[in-house]
């Protein structure tokens, strides 16, 4: 439920900077008060984020490096939805299938979430993908480099909760898929 008395007016919107993958967006708002200021954030589009079981229960896993961060990071298979999906699931299947190699039997939605609403307009949809088979090699982006694994499920869980993996979307994916589905 959103109190009105705490929004913003919007005044003027303008991209400040367009990278791949994400653009600076600069809002020119009025606050409560009335004052006047101007805010930027990461503009981007929605992501995929997939926790893919095996047909043998495996849990597929990827590490990839984030040039941000100056390290590879360990997690779930994810990736932007493009302005043509319709259908999250089919954008879910495919950001698998290009980042792992790996085809999912069925897919399913767990939860969306604001990661960083303070900074991003990002939404994360994740979605669990069962039966996933090894049908290919990766089809990766220019600017990706991603190895692939397989792990089993209680020890990924544990690498979460040890903050052996520092991912959020991979910490949210598998604490929701705990709490609510195993």
């Amino acid at each position: 439920m959103t109190d009105d008395s705490l929004a913003w007016e919007t005044t003027d919107s303008k991209i400040d900077y367009t990278c791949p993958g994400f653009d600076v967006r600069r809002d020119d708002v009025r606050l409560p008060d009335g004052t006047e200021t101007d805010f930027h954030y990461v503009d981007e589009p929605p992501a995929v984020v997939v926790l893919p079981f095996t047909t043998d229960g495996e849990v597929v896993v990827i590490e990839e490096w984030r040039q941000a961060v100056g390290r590879a990071n360990r997690g779930l298979p994810a990736g932007t939805v493009e302005p043509d999906d319709d259908d999250l699931a089919v954008a879910a299947r495919r950001e698998l299938t290009e980042e792992t190699g790996y085809e999912a039997g069925s897919v399913e939605h767990l939860t969306t979430s604001e990661p960083l609403n303070g900074l991003a307009n990002s939404v994360h949809h994740v979605f669990v993908a069962t039966d996933c088979v090894d049908v290919d090699g990766q089809d990766l982006d220019f600017n990706e480099s991603i190895r692939v694994e397989t792990t089993d499920y209680d020890s990924l869980l544990s690498a979460v909760v040890d903050d052996e993996i520092s991912d959020g979307r991979t910490k949210l994916a598998l604490t929701t898929y705990e709490l609510t589905m195993r």
